[in-house]
């Protein structure tokens, strides 16, 4: 290049710092070949599946594409628009400064936690889909290779009568044996029909007694064909969680999440430590820097973040390498379309510690239609060895499921 770097201390030197950033440049497209790549736009398409699923399509001057998600909710497309502008012109490949630059850019937005980082979470993880093409590199080799081939998916369960001890025993047997799950979960919070004021988050001892026999039938159900954790969805108060937490350590649950709300971490340690049932919580925390507590002052047994939704690939991974430190395993919570839940199954590849990520759209007859591969097979995502992500959406079936109003994406 030419230049002296000892110059730059020589007021009287002919290059100046803006003149040697712009050759360095030079240099680097030079050198980077293929890998010289910029974003020309960002667009985004609503799909109403069980969740209203936000899909992120990254389009490069390279002509490669990448495809991401962002958790649901109401303001993540208006969001990655007023992004866009932040990318256009950028290297995708800078993965880690991007997902830095927007957070930083939409700070007045809220970036610390709620639906901004969950917009980001979509670019990120199109990022890392686009990344991996370019790179002709599947995902999770660029967060550091993988620990195992596959991972287990644990299917989120439903019924009609959900309060209905018998009937959710009946729907355990037949996931496990018709649909192929070594792991289930199932919700407690529901109405036990012995309530009195539910806004006050004290749970009855009649109420406690149903829980426990919702418990009771599919752990006995299922036995040991299966692991099965329980939901409670933030509604209890401490001590409620506490006696619900007690009343069920005879029983074999996997864990028991999010049983109080999700605020206030030194109550969740409380409840974690009076008791031996396994606890997971996470999924309402945004960014390493709000899973940070939980896992410091283990106040989960379990950490649960929401890739989608917690900031994305590399915030995951980065989360699930601060748990590891307090032997703490991962398990995803994830609602996503195939293309968020397997960019899960690429981080849970490539960390030590993961467990399982959910499977929250077993009664949705179309969810695997969105893309062109396979996802589940018995219970567990292979992980693609394709470059990127390794999943290719089917435009026609995205077209076939938009929300109202929205527009396709364009053609690749």
């Amino acid at each position: 290049m030419g230049v002296d770097y000892a110059e730059l201390h020589d007021p009287n030197a002919e290059y100046t710092m803006r003149d040697l950033s712009a050759e360095t440049m030079n240099v680097t497209r030079e050198r980077g070949g293929g890998r010289d790549v910029e974003i020309t736009d960002v667009q985004t398409t609503m799909v109403d599946g069980n969740f209203p699923w936000t899909l992120v399509r990254i389009y490069t001057d390279a002509g490669i594409v990448g495809t991401g998600e962002a958790y649901w909710g109401a303001g993540a497309p208006e969001l990655i628009e007023r992004m866009t502008p932040f990318l256009r012109g950028e290297n995708p490949l800078d993965v880690d400064r991007l997902t830095e630059h927007l957070t930083q850019k939409m700070s007045g937005e809220g970036s610390i936690g709620g639906v901004t980082v969950t917009a980001v979470s979509g670019i990120e993880v199109a990022l890392h889909d686009l990344a991996g093409k370019i790179l002709d590199l599947p995902a999770y080799q660029l967060m550091g290779g993988k620990y195992r081939d596959e991972v287990r998916v644990y299917c989120d369960c439903h019924t009609e009568e959900e309060a209905d001890p018998i009937a959710c025993a009946e729907e355990a047997e037949r996931v496990v044996e018709e649909l192929g799950y070594d792991a289930l979960k199932f919700d407690l919070d529901v109405p036990s029909g012995h309530e009195k004021d539910r806004a006050n988050r004290h749970l009855r001892e009649p109420e406690i007694d149903h829980k426990v026999s919702i418990v009771e039938a599919v752990t006995d159900a299922v036995g040991s064909r299966a692991d099965v954790a329980f939901d409670c969805h933030w509604s209890f108060s401490g001590g409620s969680a506490k006696r619900l937490a007690k009343a069920l350590e005879p029983y074999d649950v996997w864990w028991l999440e999010d049983p109080v709300p999700p605020e206030n971490h030194d109550v969740q340690r409380e409840v974690t430590q009076s008791t031996t049932t396994p606890i997971a919580a996470g999924e309402n925390v945004y960014r390493k820097h709000g899973q940070r507590r939980l896992i410091e002052n283990q106040a989960v047994d379990i950490i649960a973040p929401d890739m989608p939704k917690v900031g994305g690939m590399r915030e995951t991974a980065k989360i699930a390498d601060k748990a590891d430190m307090y032997y703490m395993p991962v398990a995803m919570h994830n609602v996503s379309s195939p293309v968020a839940t397997v960019a899960s199954a690429h981080v849970g590849a490539a960390i030590p510690n993961a467990l399982a990520v959910e499977y929250h759209s077993y009664e949705l007859g179309w969810w695997a239609d969105l893309v062109e591969e396979p996802v589940i097979r018995d219970g567990y995502i292979e992980i693609p060895e394709e470059p990127g992500l390794g999943v290719t959406l089917d435009l026609d079936a995205v077209a076939a499921h938009m929300v109202e109003g929205e527009e396709l994406f364009d053609e690749e």
